[in-house]
């Protein structure tokens, strides 16, 4: 029987001028519904603001004591070698009642040289969203910085950008250097780098809670923009039942959608990583070692990397997002 078991967090929900009242209503964030959150970090491990165990023996030590306690036991191996202590992946939930700032994050490469941090590649899966709710992802056409600028000194830069409607289930990947903005009145789930590096470009002509325009990065930004990141960037369909999906795979995280109403086995013993589970609909159990943890829509679940054989027990049916790091794979394909 292992020491260690599936891992949940206290929330840190951030209030933001552009927040709003779901993240408490919809999906179990204990906090005043009065106030606006605009994100809920469920697990982080930036300074300031690293998650704390919530449930178990374990529960008030924070994600990195943890790490530096148990090491590869909790992330894999590969990937404590990696990254040591610093948990790799920062996973928020984020409601946008307004539209968010026009912004662009840098990659690892200027992230260093400039803040000496990782730099931020992300995606997006959609929870929810009001009618006419859009992405700005990319621009519509490749363009060059000066038109760019240009746009910016009229004050219309996202004449130049991609919009996407969005539906529950859509899935946006934005990696860094791709001009992005959250639009008003979507609810979604993001997985990212750990950073929080962001230049902020154009905000609407919005003033911030202390009454005053908010800073931008305008110079940052251009050195970061990918301007050959153009066109359409929206992942669409409705996952299979009872079966595994993937939604993304790329360096920094692999992303897969499970909507099940049936037991589902899993053997992970072949990714040497952690895994992380968001519960986006309904409710399931994750069963190991003849224990038992529930899961309910809104929680994220972290699994260490030494428990290998589990089950996953829908509550009568549930959809989840499977976040995992490829380590050194062995063997590439999850046994369900």
């Amino acid at each position: 029987m292992s020491e260690l078991y599936p891992l949940k967090f206290e929330s840190i929900l951030k209030e933001k001028i552009w927040g709003g009242t779901s993240l408490v209503t919809h999906y179990n964030k204990k906090a005043d519904p009065e106030l606006k959150y605009g994100e809920s970090w469920e697990i982080s491990a930036l300074s300031g603001n690293i998650s704390v165990v919530s449930n178990g023996f374990l529960a008030g030590n924070n994600l990195e004591e943890l790490i530096e306690v148990y090491m590869g036991d909790i992330t894999g191996d590969s990937i404590y070698d990696r990254f040591g202590v610093e948990f790799p992946l920062l996973i928020k939930l984020i409601e946008a009642k307004e539209d968010l700032s026009i912004q662009v994050h840098p990659g690892n490469k200027q992230a260093r040289e400039k803040h000496k941090a990782y730099g931020k590649t992300e995606m997006w899966y959609i929870l929810e969203n009001e009618k006419n709710s859009r992405i700005y992802t990319g621009f519509r056409e490749a363009c060059s910085r000066e038109e760019f600028v240009a746009a910016l000194d009229s004050g219309k830069p996202a004449e130049l950008l991609n919009v996407e409607y969005t539906d529950p289930g859509d899935v946006f990947f934005t990696p860094a250097g791709r001009i992005h903005a959250i639009g008003a009145g979507n609810v979604l789930v993001e997985i990212q780098q750990t950073s929080d590096i962001t230049y902020r470009i154009f905000d609407w002509n919005r003033h911030g809670f202390d009454g005053k325009p908010r800073e931008l990065h305008t110079d940052l930004a251009l050195d970061a923009i990918d301007f050959n990141a153009a066109g359409k960037n929206k992942i669409s369909g409705i996952p299979s039942e009872n079966k595994t999906e993937n939604l993304v795979d790329c360096e920094f995280f692999t992303t897969n959608i499970i909507n099940f109403n049936e037991l589902i086995s899993k053997d992970y013993f072949l990714i040497d990583s952690f895994v992380i589970f968001i519960c986006t609909e309904g409710a399931f159990r994750i069963l190991w070692d003849n224990q038992s943890e529930s899961v309910i829509k809104g929680e994220t679940v972290l699994l260490p990397a030494m428990i290998n054989d589990i089950a996953l027990e829908p509550s009568p049916e549930a959809t989840i997002l499977e976040v995992f790091i490829k380590g050194d794979v062995k063997n590439q394909n999850i046994i369900n």
